[in-house]
């Protein structure tokens, strides 16, 4: 048999790979938008709007397709938060707090989510969407030890040192969240199956950011990231767990105790987290206050709480006197600024206390059913492993750091493409992934699957996916992958 000459190779047009990306280019702009300037007091961001073109693409794509979109049990899971988020609106104090929160709470837990498991189709999406994330936390951190060096950043114990990244000191937790998901990403890429130059630059990426998360002073990003990190490496494997902490934990006492890395500022928060009982700060005094106050709220509200965006209404009713009036926010060339404390800062006293019973077990209960799915999947991920551990390692951040933190603000967005990512993996139909994996085997060996319609099928010599087919192999092939994301 003659061996096709490099000459009659069809050459690949410069513009196939725009193609081939164009389901996911929504969602890359969506994270890309996410890296301007925040402004103070604006409601809607310009990643927020472009969120809504994110769903007009799902919509379009899911028509051309002509199929069913989604399996039985992600419609179910995607779909339960609706019930709880629906009834608790029913209960806002205005017309206005209802249909805002009841647009923010479904597009970050269920609209976002549910378009990206329309549009991402396979690992190479994934990869796309996955280093974009990467490039937004490299983006911003670099703005934030940019702002600490300099000290242009936001006020932190008198001196303009704290790193915001471009969300500025009135969401101080903004860059965190973003440096820290980039931090969770680049471990799962590290750690997957892809190839050596992916897991070596991931793994650089993942040491540089560190730095901006450190210099975040967030104790709750910390503690997430930490959390994460570490159940990645477990899932990776033990022995290379153990190796990674052994060396983390030399790298500290030398870095630390050796050359006196770690300023003296740093060594101070860090430290605080160990002194939540004995004499905390009034940041903690305030969220244990909130708390407190939350349960108050679904204490008289069982069901379905207090309703959407209404815990700042009942907050005075039901806190105690420790209770502050707010937070101090200033940062260079920002004011000073006293901003209210309108959210416990955890995102399940703000369900119970807001929908009650009721949506802490629909919408929490999601979050559990796409942990749950998405482990999984991971145990019989195979060469999609570097996804797979990235995709739960946002899942998993995010539900952690839900214990110090909750929705709201620019940095909102993030949540719901890590929430997209998650459902991806944890919900992509397995029926879509072999819809897809018959059209790469139909194109390779020059026939067309009978249940596919005509203008689904790639021309000649090319891929359905808009790549040159691969010569088909053995057993130990691409077209044996057990699973085709």
């Amino acid at each position: 048999m003659s061996t096709p000459s490099a000459a009659s190779v069809p050459l690949v047009p410069p513009l196939s790979a725009l193609h081939r990306a164009a389901p996911v280019l929504p969602v890359l702009a969506v994270i890309a938008l996410m890296g301007l300037p925040a402004e103070t007091d604006s409601g809607a961001t310009p990643a927020d709007l472009t969120c809504g073109l994110v769903l007009l693409w799902a919509a379009v794509c899911t028509v051309r397709r002509a199929r069913r979109p989604l399996a039985r049990t992600a419609a179910v899971v995607l779909g339960l938060p609706v019930v709880g988020i629906a009834v608790s609106a029913t209960g806002a104090v205005t017309p206005g707090d209802a249909i805002t929160g009841l647009a923010r709470y479904l597009q970050v837990f269920v609209l976002v989510p549910l378009a990206m498991v329309l549009l991402v189709r396979d690992r190479r999406d994934a990869r796309l969407v996955l280093w974009g994330l990467a490039g937004l936390a490299l983006w911003q951190g670099a703005v934030g030890v940019h702002q600490y060096l300099t000290g242009t950043g936001a006020s932190y114990q008198g001196a303009y040192i704290r790193a915001v990244g471009t969300f500025g000191p009135h969401d101080v937790m903004g860059m965190a969240a973003v440096v820290a998901s980039g931090v969770v990403v680049l471990t799962g890429l590290a750690l997957g199956t892809g190839g050596r130059r992916q897991r070596m630059a991931a793994a650089v990426c993942a040491l540089a950011l560190l730095v901006p998360l450190a210099l975040s002073f967030s104790r709750g990003s910390w503690i997430a990231t930490a959390v994460t990190c570490g159940a990645q490496l477990l899932l990776a494997g033990v022995r290379r767990a153990v190796k990674v902490f052994a060396a983390g934990a030399a790298a500290s006492v030398v870095l630390v105790g050796g050359f006196g890395v770690g300023g003296s500022v740093l060594q101070e928060r860090l430290t605080s987290i160990t002194q939540v009982a004995g004499a905390p700060d009034q940041s903690v005094v305030d969220r244990y206050t909130m708390w407190a106050a939350s349960i108050d709220m679904w204490h008289e509200h069982p069901v379905r709480g207090v309703g959407l965006k209404a815990f700042p209404a009942y907050r005075d009713s039901h806190a105690s006197l420790a209770l502050s009036s707010g937070s101090d926010t200033e940062g260079d060339g920002q004011a000073f600024r006293r901003q209210p404390l309108l959210s416990p800062h955890n995102m399940y006293m703000l369900l119970l206390s807001e929908q009650g019973l009721l949506g802490l077990l629909t919408v929490a209960g999601s979050w559990l059913a796409l942990l749950v799915c998405a482990l999984r999947r991971l145990r019989r991920a195979g060469r999609a492993r570097d996804c797979a551990l990235a995709a739960c390692g946002l899942l998993l951040w995010q539900l952690v750091n839900f214990l110090y933190s909750d929705i709201g603000g620019p940095s909102t967005t993030l949540t719901a493409v890590c929430f997209g990512v998650a459902a991806w993996w944890s919900l992509g139909g397995r029926s879509a992934g072999c819809a897809d994996l018959r059209l790469r085997r139909g194109a390779a060996i020059g026939r067309r699957p009978s249940a596919t319609p005509s203008w689904l099928v790639a021309p000649r010599g090319e891929a359905a996916d808009g790549h040159s087919p691969a010569p088909l192999q053995g057993p130990t092939g691409p077209a044996a992958e057990s699973d085709p994301r």
